[in-house]
C-alpha cells in the first residue's frame, strides 16, 4: 500500500454563505492524501500502473469550479467524484482552507476535513 499526496493546490473559487463571497470570490487551498496500492508501479515505473496525479488534480479542480455554500459540501462531492473516477483508491483524506474568511474579525483561514476509507 502507498500514499500519493497532492498537497497545496490552489484555486480560487466563489464558495460561501454570503452572496459577496459567491460573487468575488477567494483563494482556498487544498491537500489530498489518498492510499492505493502502489506495488506494480513501484516496479513497471509506467503511468498506467499508477493514480495519475494529474487525473487527481484536474478532478479536484473540475469540483472546485462548482459554487457551493459550504465547504462540507465541497469537500464531499470530491471525495465522490474521486471515488467513481479511481475506483483503486482505498482511502482519501482532503483538507480544504478558505483563507481570509469573512468573520468579522482577522484570521489566516477556516478549513474542513473529511475522509473516507473503503
Amino acid at each position: 500500500m502507498g500514499t500519493i499526496l497532492l498537497e497545496g493546490m490552489e484555486f480560487f473559487a466563489f464558495h460561501g454563505c454570503f452572496k459577496e463571497e459567491q460573487i468575488i470570490g477567494t483563494k482556498f487551498i487544498l491537500d489530498l492524501q489518498i492510499e492505493v496500492n502502489t506495488t506494480i508501479s513501484e516496479q513497471s515505473d509506467h503511468l498506467k500502473d499508477t493514480t495519475d496525479y494529474v487525473a487527481l488534480y484536474k478532478c479536484v479542480k473540475k469540483e472546485m469550479e462548482q459554487k457551493s455554500h459550504l465547504l462540507e459540501h465541497v469537500a464531499r462531492r470530491i471525495l465522490d467524484a474521486i471515488r467513481l473516477e479511481f475506483p483503486a483508491i482505498n482511502g482519501i483524506e482532503l483538507k480544504i482552507a478558505k483563507l481570509n474568511p469573512p468573520m468579522g474579525g482577522k484570521m489566516q483561514q477556516v478549513s474542513v476535513k473529511t475522509q473516507w476509507k473503503k
